[in-house]
């Protein structure tokens, strides 16, 4: 039997994460996995008028390109996923995996050239994302291994997801949307600042954001959602940070991160477990060692780490920051393959002050400081 939640899940895509209309061209992708989410998805995008196409990942055929496959190989572009990047109007996602642990093995310099192989569509995405051109919404299809790697059941996990979405609501929509009006009063506040200063254990940077634009993730680009971010100044962030969680990149873990910044780059980076990988990745590119985002987690619905940044970006209580790619729509101009986010908890003594002013501590906003 269907569980409603899916339905009501590819409703609140269709209908308000990325407003789908008559005659929009719908790419509707996920692995083969999530079938059932592609069904409910596309049936929900065809009874607007939609016209939708589908793509099926096959995972089995990454985990061959990566073994297999030469650095030639690996760098040549996705060829279908380019074309149908340049011309859809909605590109609908869901990720879903079947093995979490199916790139243990892989050498940390393949993971790194076939991120430089996605370079062209990605490219695309950014710049379509960043005009408008293009609207995209990803999510999470419920899997056994994706719970397992949470420490949860099955049942347990759907649950999580669907309740971190807010969809057993009687009316999810309306929920999202008033996640939007608490959301946008903090993004009214920031954006009127230049200077953020995050303080918590192992952590002491300065990030610059004049002239950025802070952007209100309210489930309109990922879902379930709950974060406000920015695109920093680029040679302007310095100090260093600890990261508390884990950092997940393609399926392999980097644990204990620690990274030392000047002028935007990282010139020193540790990490307890993983640090070849920390490296490769930082090396991957010439913008792969600055930074692309800063971002503070708002949904307290979501409170423990799943090893799935989709979720575990917007555990309230924490702030991330990602590695490499920026985002265009909130003013930023480094570019890389890779877009890398890592997880600082703020919940026992984390501050953050914005020009000078303390405005969240302990893992919460300070509503005192808009009134």
């Amino acid at each position: 039997m269907l569980d409603s939640r899916l339905n009501n899940l590819a409703k609140v895509l269709v209908h308000y994460s990325a407003n789908v209309k008559k005659d929009d061209f719908v790419l509707v992708q996920a692995g083969d996995i999530a079938l059932p989410w592609i069904i409910e998805v596309a049936k929900e995008a065809v009874s607007v008028g939609a016209h939708v196409e589908t793509l099926v990942d096959i995972p089995e055929m990454s985990e061959v390109m990566l073994k297999m496959a030469s650095e030639q190989q690996l760098l040549q572009e996705r060829f279908i996923q380019r074309q149908v990047i340049e011309k859809a109007d909605v590109w609908l996602t869901a990720w879903g995996d079947k093995n979490t642990r199916c790139n243990a093995n892989i050498d940390p310099t393949k993971l790194q050239i076939a991120a430089r192989g996605q370079s062209a569509w990605r490219k695309i995405y950014s710049e379509r994302m960043g005009n408008g051109t293009l609207r995209w919404c990803g999510t999470q299809f419920p899997t056994q291994a994706n719970a397992q790697e949470a420490d949860m059941s099955l049942w347990e996990y759907e649950d999580f997801v669907y309740s971190a979405g807010l969809l057993n609501k009687d009316d999810p929509i309306a929920e999202w949307q008033r996640v939007h009006r608490e959301q946008e009063r903090w993004v009214k506040y920031l954006n009127d600042k230049h200077e953020i200063h995050i303080i918590s254990e192992g952590t002491d940077i300065i990030i610059n954001t004049s002239g950025r634009k802070w952007i209100n993730c309210d489930g309109k680009e990922n879902f379930p959602d709950g974060e406000i971010f920015t695109s920093p100044v680029e040679h302007a962030i310095n100090g260093h940070i600890t990261f508390s969680f884990p950092g997940i990149y393609m399926g392999k873990s980097v644990e204990g991160i620690y990274l030392e910044v000047k002028d935007g780059k990282v010139v020193k980076a540790a990490a307890q477990k993983g640090e070849d990988l920390l490296k490769a990745l930082l090396n991957t590119d010439e913008g792969a060692s600055y930074f692309g985002e800063v971002a503070i987690g708002t949904n307290y619905g979501i409170q423990r780490f799943t090893r799935n940044m989709l979720f575990d970006e917007k555990i309230g209580g924490t702030v991330h920051m990602a590695i490499g790619d920026s985002m265009p729509e909130a003013g930023g101009r480094n570019r890389s393959t890779i877009h890398w986010d890592m997880l600082c908890d703020m919940r026992n003594g984390g501050e953050i002050y914005a020009d000078n002013q303390l405005f969240y501590k302990d893992g919460y906003f300070i509503d005192e400081v808009l009134r």
